[in-house]
């Protein structure tokens, strides 16, 4: 399918969408996924209304101009008298005669456009037009997912921090029994245990803070979306490693709705530009006018008479000093300053996108060595556990290693939401569609 297609597809997908979500509530989802999200804030923007709106005056427009090929009717009258007339001199014997001092008249004209050249061309204007507003519709709507990968790879982090410290949680209260127990059969300080108790505290201290930071993204996300999550919603982060590599292997950068919208101005300029070249062309029209004056066509005739009159009127300018050539060169300057733009955007896009693939290709090597660091960690919890157990360590130097754990798990979760965050960044700046 044709980028052409593609995006006709999309807007007529938007513009059933949006004009049937007035009715309805909203939905209510069970996870959070990211490539849903994005069609959910797309469809749930205000502005995909002006989609329909645009449709519709254009269509206005279009109708105003095959209404020109239907007759046109209008009316004049008048009535006046003039101080001085022509006189004609009488012939022997007879008097002479003069044209009447008051006159008036009455009639209606019905015109036909028979040819305009300016007509196919300024309903190509219209068409043009109508295809840049609604690139300037999916343009704007495509910021959109920027403030949606922000809002979903927040609430991704705080989820993953969460399942961290309530892994660590279940263990210092697993351990807090094991001081306990110790405590109570003399074999452990009180201290003991109150390390332990304290250090579980501050965990749940923690927890709350997290959970609230994440209610707080999750409100944002559903007022971007429209879409209601239940608080525990679990966030399935997307697999994007062969949307990645596959733009990676071809220049892809030219799939923003941005070049869209570039090419439909380069298409209007044209479309304009075909207007004013029509400027120079003869028009030709039929007119039939009916009436009734004193006098009528008959001017010697003092009585009032019927008339009408039928012809072809030609209407053709063929010298105009330049002034359609000059506005054609200046449409073709405008083109030159949006191809222009055009290009300046493509280059900050790769920029931006250099970036994206640096932090990409770190964020995949140090994945690497985190879970070898997780792994250690938790081979040494094994062991101070046990030992704790045995008596052999004290509850300070267990906290400790089990915090160590706690935070390299929490930095390998936040690196895995990083890089898909990275790689999400990146597909959007290239405007490239996931599924």
């Amino acid at each position: 399918m044709t980028r052409h297609g593609s995006m006709a597809l999309v807007l007529v997908a938007l513009t059933a969408s949006a004009s049937g979500r007035a009715a309805a509530q909203a939905p209510t989802t069970d996870s959070l996924r990211l490539d849903d999200l994005y069609a959910a804030a797309q469809l749930h923007d205000p502005r995909t209304r002006e989609l329909a709106i645009r449709e519709s005056q254009t269509a206005l427009r279009l109708r105003t101009i095959a209404n020109e090929l239907l007759p046109a009717v209008s009316a004049t009258s008048y009535e006046q008298y003039q101080s001085v007339v022509t006189s004609f001199p009488g012939a022997v014997g007879r008097p002479g005669q003069s044209l009447l001092h008051d006159t008036f008249d009455a009639n209606v004209q019905l015109t036909q456009t028979l040819f305009d050249p300016s007509r196919g061309a300024r309903e190509g204007v219209e068409r043009a037009q109508l295809a840049r507003n609604q690139a300037d519709v999916l343009t704007a709507l495509y910021t959109t997912r920027q403030q949606v990968n922000a809002a979903f790879f927040q609430v991704a982090e705080l989820s993953a921090r969460h399942e961290a410290v309530r892994a660590a949680i279940t263990d210092l209260e697993a351990q807090a029994q094991v001081a306990d127990a110790r405590v109570r059969n003399g074999t452990a300080l009180t201290s003991e245990l109150s390390t332990v108790r304290a250090e579980l505290l501050r965990r749940r201290q923690d927890d709350e803070q997290i959970l609230a930071d994440r209610d707080a993204a999750m409100r944002v996300l559903a007022d971007l979306t429209g879409v209601s999550f239940r608080t525990n919603a679990p966030v399935a982060l997307p697999s994007l490693e062969r949307f990645v590599a596959e733009s990676r292997a071809v220049d892809s950068v030219r799939s923003r709705p941005e070049f869209a919208r570039f090419a439909r101005s380069r298409e209007l300029l044209t479309r304009q530009s075909e207007v004013l070249e029509t400027q120079l062309k003869p028009r030709v029209s039929a007119f039939l006018r009916g009436g009734a004056g004193r006098p009528g066509l008959n001017i010697l005739n003092t009585t009032i008479q019927q008339y009408w009159i039928a012809g072809v009127q030609l209407q053709w300018t063929p010298l105009d000093w330049g002034h359609a050539a000059r506005d054609r060169e200046a449409l073709a300057l405008e083109r030159g300053v949006v191809d222009a733009e055009a290009q300046a955007f493509a280059d900050a896009l790769r920029r931006e996108t250099t970036s994206d693939l640096t932090t990409i290709d770190r964020l995949q090597r140090t994945l690497a060595s985190d879970d070898e660091i997780v792994t250690l960690r938790e081979q040494i919890v094994r062991e101070t556990a046990a030992r704790f157990r045995e008596g052999e360590v004290t509850a300070a130097q267990y906290v400790d290693r089990q915090t160590d754990l706690l935070s390299a798990r929490i930095t390998r979760a936040q690196h895995r939401v990083e890089l898909a965050q990275a790689r999400a960044n990146y597909l959007t700046t290239l405007g490239v569609q996931v599924h």
